[in-house]
C-alpha cells in the first residue's frame, strides 16, 4: 500500500509561500509558510502533521494491542507533541512525547502500560523516525 502527499511552493524561505495536499483530499492546497511554522499563521506545518501522523498511527497501535490481549478500548485519546529545535546551522527534530489517556473496562495500569509501550515500538510512524530515505530528485528545466 503507498499514500501521497505532495507541496507546492513559490518564493524564498521566509517570504514564500506553499501548499500542502493529500491523496485522499483530507488536505487539499492547504496552506503552509514560514509563518504558521515559526510564528503562528493560519495553515499547517511539517511538525504538526508528524504530530498528527504519529498520535493517529499510535492510537491505532495501542487499539491493536489491546484487542490481542482480549480487551477493548472505551476510549483512546492520544496528543502527540513535537519538538523543532536549531542544532548548528539548521533545525531538527529533537524529541516526540505522546500522551494517552484511556478508558478500558477490565485493565489494569501494569497491562495497560505495556501495551502502550509495545504500541509505541510497533507503530509504523515510530518506527518511521529511524527509518532509511531514500529519494529521486529530478530537475527539469
Amino acid at each position: 500500500m503507498k499514500r501521497t502527499a505532495s507541496a507546492v511552493w513559490t518564493g524564498g524561505l521566509k517570504d514564500g509561500k506553499g501548499n500542502i495536499s493529500s491523496q485522499s483530499g483530507v488536505l487539499a492546497s492547504t496552506p503552509y509558510g514560514f509563518n504558521t511554522r515559526f510564528e503562528d499563521g493560519p495553515g499547517t506545518n511539517p511538525e504538526e502533521l508528524i504530530a498528527a501522523a504519529h498520535a493517529g498511527c499510535f492510537t491505532m497501535a495501542v487499539a491493536a494491542q489491546l484487542g490481542e490481549a482480549g480487551l477493548t478500548a472505551a476510549s483512546l485519546k492520544t496528543s502527540a507533541a513535537v519538538t523543532l529545535e536549531k542544532e548548528g546551522d539548521g533545525f531538527s527534530i529533537t524529541a516526540v512525547h505522546l500522551d494517552l489517556t484511556a478508558s478500558i473496562p477490565g485493565a489494569d495500569q501494569k497491562t495497560f502500560e505495556a501495551l502502550a509501550n509495545k504500541a509505541k515500538i510497533g507503530c509504523p510512524v515510530s518506527k518511521l523516525l529511524n527509518a532509511k530515505i531514500t529519494l529521486d530528485a529530478k530537475l527539469v528545466v
